[in-house]
């Protein structure tokens, strides 16, 4: 299907847990669709669902399903809304949203089609947005979806591997378990990897240019330890805002039990405004195993720097 398709019907509602009906035409603004229930604050501001979605629940419902008895404020067609993902934007006339949820738990008792039929598309294909800017939103309009890049940064640092003395094996195995990650979820990354010498500066530099190209997080692999030439840790921890110190405290406690080296490294994860950033071992098994556990909290550091409140 095509990133591009149409408004197939606009749709309010003057209580919460009841059908919307389709009106001539809705006025997005901030915090939601005007004189809907559903409008105020938080981040579900507007809520999106195709038709494609709809028809194909009602052949296997047996029985019609009308724009907006999901609830939904705008229902669409022809648009693929299975790749969308958080962050994404939807351009709905003069209107630009923000995705900010995708699907929600089902509240069965409040849902008038989950009463009747013991299910609901919602919890898994409803779109979620908030409101970036505002405009008056009718059946008939152009709807374009907007993939927004989750753009991650992979750096080793490591002297002898800069020179080309030996073949970076930890670099490619991190951008490896990342596609890996990546490839099961919705997100589009855009995952970039360089190597560097053990020289703060270039390091520094290299997590300012990150920043300046709107990288969502970069993972450092090297200098993590207390070798003279191991200042990953120390370059990190300035470069940050803030420190997570659980996240890193957490692998250590979990491999140190059976493994008391690992205890030793000074690996850090912290955030430059809305970036995270990870320093991390430079071996290939224990970068493996430190990855494999900051992917556990990653997406939800990722909504939380963002201001989104997903649970």
């Amino acid at each position: 299907m095509s990133p591009h398709g149409k408004v197939a019907s606009v749709n309010v509602s003057d209580e919460k847990g009841t059908p919307k009906r389709p009106v001539p035409k809705i006025t997005i603004a901030a915090g939601g669709v005007v004189g809907d229930a559903h409008a105020g604050g938080g981040h579900r501001q507007v809520s999106l669902l195709s038709t494609e979605i709809i028809d194909r629940f009602a052949r296997e419902a047996g029985r019609e399903i009308k724009p907006g008895e999901f609830a939904e404020n705008v229902t669409v067609s022809g648009i693929d809304l299975g790749s969308v993902a958080v962050f994404d934007r939807v351009l709905v006339s003069g209107a630009e949203l923000e995705v900010s949820q995708i699907g929600k738990e089902c509240r069965g008792g409040e849902c008038a089609i989950f009463r009747e039929v013991g299910r609901c598309v919602m919890p898994l294909e409803g779109i979620f947005c908030r409101v970036i800017k505002g405009a008056v939103v009718r059946a008939g309009d152009a709807v374009e979806h907007v993939p927004a890049p989750l753009r991650i940064r992979v750096v080793t640092v490591s002297d002898r591997a800069s020179r080309g003395e030996y073949e970076d094996r930890t670099g490619p195995r991190v951008v490896q378990l990342l596609g890996d990650f990546f490839s099961r979820t919705r997100w589009h990354p855009r995952i970039t990897s360089v190597i560097l010498p053990d020289e703060p500066s270039l390091l520094s530099a290299e997590l300012r240019r990150s920043k300046e190209e709107r990288c969502a997080a970069v993972f450092v692999a090297g200098g993590t330890g207390v070798g003279p030439r191991d200042f990953t840790s120390d370059a990190v921890a300035a470069f940050c805002d803030r420190l997570i110190p659980g996240v890193m405290e957490a692998v250590r406690m979990k491999y140190g039990a059976s493994n008391p080296r690992a205890l030793l490294s000074r690996s850090v994860a912290g955030v430059s405004a809305d970036m995270l950033v990870y320093a991390i071992p430079g071996g290939l098994n224990a970068a493996s195993e430190y990855v494999t556990e900051i992917l556990v909290t990653f997406e939800h550091l990722l909504f939380m720097l963002r201001g989104l409140d997903v649970h």
